[in-house]
């Protein structure tokens, strides 16, 4: 077990949600702002940890950077988190077209500069990147549904379009790695709608390009799926080499755990939605609800099942830290 993650699993109080986006209402800006400037990323990273107990710093958890350095379209808000709203390709044979582009390309160089700097005044706990898988990506340049098509009528085609996916993501982690990132969450939400066997074909060997790629004994590599069909993925995905699974809380997590190695954590899944919607004692009851469920399991840790939306309350994050300390206590 790598240093970090043993530090992590000793102290699993120190929860690590996947928080980020809330910070806009710490420091009063818009979440557009956050997103165009790297030292208000940096501020809003301090302020979270200035108020919440957290094991680990996260900077983004924003899906639609690498989409955009691709030449995707987005769309930005000042209250919700970019989305893509138009990819590159209407046609799977359009894969060959598709050049991998540099980091110069849209906002991965501010968040890279995001990290070097958290890591200068971010001392006391791991500074941890985000990043999209690379099926989740291929998803977001072509389409979600026309993409699961092109898996049973041209896979050569999708095939490429991943390595290109793949190339990309595993030059962005590098980046920030050497911008002094301690580990990477990579997201790849998108591959937990697809069967098991497409799943296997698709995206597993490609996330576990990525980590044999990135992965030292300094450097943390978590897996974050919060798609409906993940638990049918379960042994597949135990056999990722990631140091940390975290996943959402449309799966039942108890009955996952069991076959993931003892010296690997697994994380989640606390609704996130309910930190908008829901009462700080709706939030106390789902967090006793997941950690009941699941805390015979030694290498089990509670936290969110997914990105914390910007919109969340902050009485409800105040809840979820305070009733994690008293479960653990």
């Amino acid at each position: 077990m790598k240093p970090t993650v043993k530090r992590i699993l000793e102290n699993k109080s120190k929860t690590i949600p996947i928080l980020s986006f809330p910070s806009v209402q710490l420091l009063g800006i818009s979440v557009k702002e956050l997103i165009g400037d790297a030292q208000k990323q940096v501020q809003g990273m301090q302020a979270i940890l200035q108020r919440c107990p957290m094991g680990a710093s996260l900077n983004m958890m924003d899906l639609s950077v690498e989409a955009e350095a691709f030449g995707a379209t987005i769309r930005t808000s000042d209250d919700e988190v970019p989305v893509v709203i138009q990819g590159i390709i209407t046609d799977i044979e359009q894969a060959a077209d598709v050049v991998v582009p540099s980091l110069e390309k849209g906002r991965c160089s501010l968040y890279i500069d995001a990290v070097r700097s958290a890591k200068q005044v971010i001392c006391d706990v791991p500074v941890f990147c985000g990043c999209i898988g690379p099926y989740s990506l291929a998803s977001r340049l072509f389409d979600m549904t026309e993409l699961m098509y092109a898996c049973f009528d041209d896979e050569e085609n999708t095939e490429l379009l991943l390595e290109k996916t793949t190339q990309f993501i595993i030059t962005y982690i590098e980046a920030m790695k050497a911008a002094g990132a301690d580990g990477v969450i990579l997201a790849e939400p998108v591959a937990g709608m697809l069967s098991p066997d497409l799943a296997a074909r698709f995206s597993t060997p490609f996330v576990e390009k990525i980590f044999n790629a990135v992965n030292d004994d300094d450097f943390v590599t978590v897996y974050h799926n919060c798609g409906n069909a993940v638990g049918a993925m379960t042994q597949q995905l135990s056999a990722l080499s990631a140091d940390i699974f975290h996943f959402g809380n449309a799966v039942e997590l108890q009955n996952m755990i069991p076959a993931f190695a003892e010296e690997k954590i697994v994380m989640g899944n606390v609704d996130p939605v309910l930190f908008k919607n829901g009462t700080p004692q709706d939030i106390e009851r789902e967090v006793e609800r997941v950690f009941n469920a699941c805390k015979q399991y030694n290498n089990f840790m509670l936290s969110t099942g997914c990105d914390i939306p910007a919109n969340a309350k902050w009485e409800n994050l105040d809840a979820y830290f305070r009733k994690v300390n008293e479960l653990y206590a």
